[in-house]
């Protein structure tokens, strides 16, 4: 980052940290440390200046693209629940405080020459739209003539299937045992009871417990905690939030088409 009023360029850190998908911005890990302090996610969010929402929203986010949890929810305390770290959340940012510091002072060594190099720096990383960013290890690969079926296992039991060209298995090098993520918007996320199994086409049916219910003027966004510890959004209409009787705590399926499954490598 540049100080216009000075000739010469200043930098600064913190810079992202990059799991999976996407990335773990700096107010993100201020996030992580808050809730680490407060033992509260309401209290984190406060501090950082977030929605308790957002700061759920993030929380999540941060949980699916690591791969395990990274924060523990404990319902029922004040506030709305307690949380704290886990072990792999507690690593992240202790480390991320000691890049941190580590970065400030090389930053604050470069000349202006050293400035070019950053922008190619920058561009190296992706960030995604989609709501729902999943990382795992890719199970299994079944080819066909046109299109290939990619099962990805994500963390606890949890596993999504994807179609992709078999140009695509070819030129990303998917197969077994290769670290891949996915993304699926959550508009494409259809809700419905476990008893629909079986009478539906769609290739994944993940089910969990609805973990937070969001009412908007036009839909609602409805987080679902998957068995395996991740957590998926579905955006539906009140109307179906109605027909289904969804409150948070109650069991509750996700339909995903395969096709909607849009599977990606790190380079």
């Amino acid at each position: 980052m540049t100080n216009r009023s000075s000739p010469n360029p200043e930098f600064f850190a913190p810079w992202h940290v990059h799991l999976g998908s996407g990335d773990i911005s700096p107010r993100r890990l201020q996030l992580l440390q808050s809730i680490e302090t407060t033992g509260s996610v309401a209290q984190a969010a406060k501090q950082v200046g977030m929605t308790y929402k957002a700061a759920w929203d993030a929380v999540g986010i941060m949980n699916n693209l690591a791969g395990e949890p990274l924060v523990n929810r404990q319902h029922g305390g004040k506030g709305g629940g307690g949380a704290t770290l886990t072990q792999k959340g507690l690593q992240i940012i202790t480390i991320y405080e000691r890049l941190s510091a580590m970065q400030a002072m090389w930053m604050a060594s470069l000349d202006e020459a050293d400035a070019d190099i950053l922008p190619l720096m920058r561009r190296i990383k992706m960030q995604t739209s989609a709501r729902n960013s999943f990382y795992g290890t890719i199970e299994t690969v079944k080819t066909g003539a046109v299109n290939a079926e990619v099962v990805l296992k994500l963390q606890g039991e949890d596993r999504i299937i994807a179609t992709v060209t078999t140009d695509s298995v070819t030129r990303m090098g998917l197969k077994p045992g290769v670290t891949a993520w996915a993304l699926v918007k959550a508009s494409w996320v259809v809700l419905a009871k476990q008893q629909a199994k079986g009478l539906i086409s769609a290739r994944n049916f993940l089910c969990g417990q609805v973990t937070r219910i969001t009412e908007g003027p036009v839909n609602v966004e409805v987080v679902v905690e998957l068995k395996g510890g991740n957590t998926l959004s579905s955006i539906i209409t009140h109307g179906a939030l109605a027909e289904l009787n969804l409150a948070e705590g109650e069991p509750i399926c996700a339909m995903i088409k395969a096709s909607h499954v849009l599977i990606g490598v790190d380079e």
